[in-house]
């Protein structure tokens, strides 16, 4: 009997602001072979910390190929841009090159969001649009994008940054808004459903995947969302960082 071949099988890595996650994905079912494993995000969390805490999570796991780590940062050609929810000493820093030097091993680098979107888009319900445009969305602290259009990732967009109502959409329609304003799930959609209305008229998606936290509450706000858009929950929630961050090292070099 001829021997079957082996899933390809990839590290992912996924700094937040609170956590840095990781475990083993098996790229073929776009699953965790191992229990994601979570070490408090340092703080300060400046490049040297963070990446002393990745390499603690390749050893844990006994890892000693190529490692796909998301950060909640915008990354131009392997250079951090911004610096969300990690240290101001971050911007101009070459991610890739400390991230390869820390973990002594190839490693690519991609923003949070976009990993995010990648997992979704590859293995959650979304994957039926893979043929059009498709707009992740994750609503937490602020509001994380991901643009693809047929199954091609447009990185780094920060469409929590357009403007709406004369601020940041975000500040306006985060699921931090609607927390700190002590609004109902109703009023909030709302909010978001002029949101999504404002995307749809400036992209004329295909699908929205609504992510982050609020999209284990699908069924509290999703009857109020008003957009002639398809609109899906999210299916791999808190492990879509941790998929994403994988699926882009296991097809963007040699593993």
């Amino acid at each position: 009997m001829a021997k079957k071949k082996a899933s390809k099988r990839v590290l992912g890595i996924d700094v937040g602001g609170s956590g840095i996650k990781g475990g083993i994905v098996d790229l073929s079912k776009g699953e965790l072979i191992t229990e994601r494993h979570r070490i408090a995000t340092p703080q300060p969390a400046t490049p040297k910390a963070v990446a002393t805490v990745t390499r603690r999570l390749t050893d844990h796991f006994d890892w000693d190929r190529g490692v796909g780590v998301a950060i909640p940062s915008i990354v131009r050609h392997g250079i951090v841009h911004s610096a969300a929810n990690i240290d101001k000493s971050w911007m101009g820093e070459d991610a890739v090159a400390r991230f390869s030097a820390a973990l002594e091993r190839p490693v690519w680098v991609l923003n949070d969001a976009d990993a995010a979107g990648l997992a979704e888009l590859h293995y959650g319900s979304a994957s039926e649009y893979a043929d059009g445009v498709v707009i992740l969305l994750t609503f937490g602290t602020g509001i994380g994008s991901a643009v693809f259009v047929e199954g091609e990732l447009l990185p780094n967009t920060e469409l929590g940054h357009l403007q709406l109502r004369g601020d940041d959409a975000e500040h306006w329609a985060s699921a931090r808004a609607r927390e700190e304003e002590g609004l109902s799930w109703k009023d909030w959609a709302v909010r978001v459903s002029e949101y999504l209305q404002h995307l749809e008229f400036l992209f004329s998606p295909d699908a929205f995947i609504i992510g982050g936290g609020v999209s284990r509450r699908a069924k509290s706000f999703f009857p109020f969302l008003k957009t002639s858009v398809r609109i899906i929950a999210a299916d791999l929630e808190n492990r879509a960082g941790v998929v994403g961050a994988a699926w882009y090292a296991g097809h963007q070099g040699v593993i």
